[in-house]
């Protein structure tokens, strides 16, 4: 069986060693692979109806070069491109981040078929998860289970904007930043950062004040 597969990551020697990984699969799949060095030929690979059944499974890191004239700025914006797209290719999405927010973003919008944290898994593990994945399992490593049960979110007290707003803040971001990467108004944002501070507890205070906070409840 002949396994296609789309990588996106800015690192060649990541994607390299992905690959020798993956001859090792217990099934002896024969692996193609196509790469994907930064968010705007991701974009190109994805959008392109020609590969609209081309690709069997994608191999997404979270962290790669944006593609801002389409507001593409992570892997987490290629993975809701990848389900529009590419409805019937597996995502296994890799990630340095193990923040919470950022973890469950991704389970929320994309429902990855894996999710691999990177300092939470060895190698033999991304065969694992590959083989897993094409057999129909869902591949979440431990830190993944765990981060994504927060109340704050499963409760719905945080919602898809306010997560959002809670990254790019800790990301450096100011308002008017913000709101144009979010694609709202500047009011918005404030009155997101307003209940995010009621439902955090802090009465008044500065964005760090509410990056201080989460980053005490384990969210950041």
């Amino acid at each position: 069986m002949i396994v296609r597969i789309l990588m996106i990551d800015d690192h060649p020697g990541m994607i390299e060693g992905y690959k020798a990984m993956l001859l090792l699969n217990k099934e002896q799949h024969n692996i193609e692979t196509i790469s994907a060095f930064n968010c705007e030929e991701a974009y190109n690979l994805i959008i392109n109806p020609a590969n609209s059944s081309a690709f069997d499974l994608v191999f997404l890191d979270y962290s790669i070069p944006e593609f801002p004239e389409q507001k593409i700025y992570n892997g987490e914006d290629l993975g809701v491109l990848i389900r529009k797209y590419l409805p019937n290719t597996k995502i296994i999405m890799l990630t340095a981040h193990f923040d919470a927010i950022r973890l469950y973003n991704v389970v929320k919008k994309i429902q990855p078929n894996g999710l691999l944290v990177k300092s939470d898994y060895k190698p033999p593990h991304l065969l694992d998860a590959f083989e897993k994945v094409l057999a129909g399992e869902t591949y979440y490593t431990p830190i993944v289970l765990e981060k994504v049960k927060e109340p704050l979110f499963t409760k719905g007290f945080l919602d898809t904007l306010d997560r959002e707003i809670i990254v790019l803040l800790a990301e450096g971001f100011q308002i008017k930043t913000i709101a144009t990467k979010m694609n709202v108004s500047e009011d918005t944002i404030k009155k997101r950062k307003s209940k995010i501070k009621d439902l955090l507890g802090i009465e008044k205070g500065s964005d760090e004040d509410i990056l201080k906070e989460c980053r005490a409840l384990g969210l950041l």
